[in-house]
């Protein structure tokens, strides 16, 4: 991000097709922007309304947001899943990010896909898994306690 330019008020990652979004150098249907998200239309839907809400500052995953950063763009977030559900009588959201893997477009991106019952909406889901028991959950649950630890210092 060092030598990222300035474009529109906002650190750009050269050739990042949402960055372009945000400066208003590439079309897309805006639903929300403000200093901290600009909120567009999918160009390929899962359903009609369905949004991705992207930090103004490109940040390539959501652990490149800072701490500022994450309470202000989350709030725009809610703001529009809130907007789908009700402009377009949705009976509720799908809201999901992917973080590298399976992340078309490297710039940590929101997706709010209104939802309603029997919508077909199928094989979106990762099949579920079970622990072999209680003890390889515990083993888990610690490998993921001294990684938070290790990150609070």
């Amino acid at each position: 991000m060092g030598d990222s330019p300035v474009v529109g008020g906002s650190v750009a990652s050269p050739g990042c097709v949402f960055c372009r979004v945000v400066a208003g150098h590439a079309p897309a249907h805006r639903v929300l922007e403000d200093a901290t998200a600009v909120a567009f239309l999918d160009t390929r839907p899962l359903f009609h309304g369905h949004v991705l809400v992207v930090p103004r500052r490109h940040a390539e995953t959501l652990t490149d947001l800072t701490e500022d950063e994450l309470g202000p763009f989350f709030a725009r977030v809610r703001r529009t899943t809130a907007a789908v559900e009700d402009a377009l009588g949705a009976a509720g959201t799908f809201v999901a990010a992917n973080n590298r893997v399976s992340q078309s477009v490297p710039h940590f991106h929101v997706h709010v896909v209104p939802r309603n019952r029997k919508d077909g909406l199928r094989g979106f889901f990762w099949p579920r898994t079970r622990y072999a028991d209680e003890a390889e959950a515990e083993n888990v649950a610690a490998r993921l306690r001294a990684a938070l630890a290790a990150a609070d210092g």
